[in-house]
């Protein structure tokens, strides 16, 4: 029974000695085998046109504003409109008690008249004295007094006729008017209220909103850096100063309608070292009012030819420069460091670091270290498997 023991003891261990030898030879032929490339996201890096925009803060202002006041003092008889509505240049808004100027009319016309008989009379006897003065029947003398009489009652009718178009003019005033397109806010005076011409105090105000203006805020500093870089070529522009800009609201949504930069203020204000820039926006809706709060995103070019990088694929060093990673020549993962400029949306303008062709790592930084070999998959075709019904093992593991 020992022996039996020992004859199966014998062979159970070289039996294992076997299978260990076995394992360990096949472990030397491919110690990868174990271990394959891990497969990583990339995408190729390509020059490609980039649309640089700035977001700058601003407010709403009016196209033209107009302070509605009586040009003539009397009683305000009647309110011819309604708060808030929009009216038309002309559109009567308010009638003064006009008795008093239309009396004062009738005067003027009554005194034009007689101005008129006077200098009618004063004519005919300067024409009856031109005769006489010929036939020696008056002196030279009275000739010249007839005429000089003439001329001053001429005179006095252009007086006249001047004071009753002031008369008229006057009256025409009586009825207040809207001098611009827009809508009206609330009245500022009631029924009943003595106004005087030009006063301070407005009776009402109209706002033209359609278009309508936001003005924005600029540093200096960063508009001589957009000269500079148009000026060297690293910006394009299609319309000049005419740059396409875009509006968020206050409550965060966007405004549908694009808007036209128009001005850029010539001053530097010296309090905050900002400009002034003024774009127009169609506003038929009436949706924007005068004194919003918005953020404006001005469009300041096209860069031909930039490199731009997902902002996932870039992290940051300890000392806050840029890296990236890329599959190398040799299938590795290699590390870069990059320069970053102002960010596109969901991307970074790369400024050094990366060149056109290079496979740069988007996903997958977890299954890897620097200098491993890893197994590239352009993130494109793996979006395109998963669109087309991949399945569960589409995309990266």
């Amino acid at each position: 029974m020992s022996v039996l023991c020992n004859k199966s003891l014998a062979i159970a261990l070289a039996a294992l000695a076997l299978a260990a030898s076995g394992c360990g030879a096949k472990t030397q032929k491919d110690p990868q085998a174990a271990f394959p490339a891990p497969e990583v996201g990339v995408e190729t890096v390509a020059a490609q046109p980039a649309t640089l925009t700035v977001t700058l803060p601003g407010r709403t202002a009016a196209y033209q504003v107009a302070e509605v006041r009586p040009q003539v003092s009397g009683i305000i008889a009647q309110r011819l409109f309604k708060e808030g509505a929009a009216v038309k240049r002309g559109d009567p808004l308010y009638q003064i008690d006009k008795a008093p100027y239309e009396a004062a009319l009738e005067s003027a016309e009554a005194a034009l008249q007689r101005a008129k008989a006077v200098a009618a009379a004063a004519e005919a006897r300067a024409q009856r004295y031109q005769r006489l003065v010929k036939a020696k029947a008056v002196s030279e003398q009275d000739f010249d007094d007839a005429v000089a009489a003439a001329r001053q009652a001429r005179a006095d009718v252009k007086a006249a006729e001047a004071a009753r178009d002031s008369a008229s003019i006057n009256l025409d005033r009586t009825t207040i008017k809207a001098p611009i397109d827009g809508r009206i806010g609330r009245t500022l005076v009631t029924v009943g209220a003595l106004v005087t011409a030009d006063q301070a105090q407005e009776l009402a105000v109209i706002n033209a909103l359609d278009p309508i203006y936001v003005d924005l805020t600029q540093s200096s500093a960063e508009i001589l850096d957009w000269k500079r870089k148009l000026a060297a070529g690293e910006l394009a522009t299609d319309d000049g100063n005419e740059l396409d800009v875009t509006l968020h609201l206050e409550d965060g949504s966007d405004y549908e309608r694009k808007g036209k930069l128009e001005l850029k203020e010539t001053n530097v204000d010296p309090a905050t070292g900002s400009v002034t820039l003024r774009a127009v926006f169609p506003n038929p809706d009436d949706l924007l009012m005068p004194g919003m709060f918005v953020r404006a995103e001005v469009v300041e070019g096209v860069r031909k030819d930039a490199i731009l990088a997902p902002q996932a694929a870039i992290m940051r060093a300890p000392d806050g420069g840029g890296l990236a990673y890329v599959v190398g020549q040799d299938g590795k993962a290699e590390q870069r460091r990059v320069e970053t400029g102002r960010a596109v949306g969901n991307r970074w303008i790369i400024l050094a670091g990366l060149q056109p062709g290079d496979k740069l790592i988007v996903d997958g930084f977890q299954h890897f270290r620097p200098g491993q070999p890893v197994k590239p998959v352009e993130t494109s075709k793996v979006a395109a498997g998963a669109i087309e019904g991949g399945g569960p093992n589409s995309g990266l593991r």
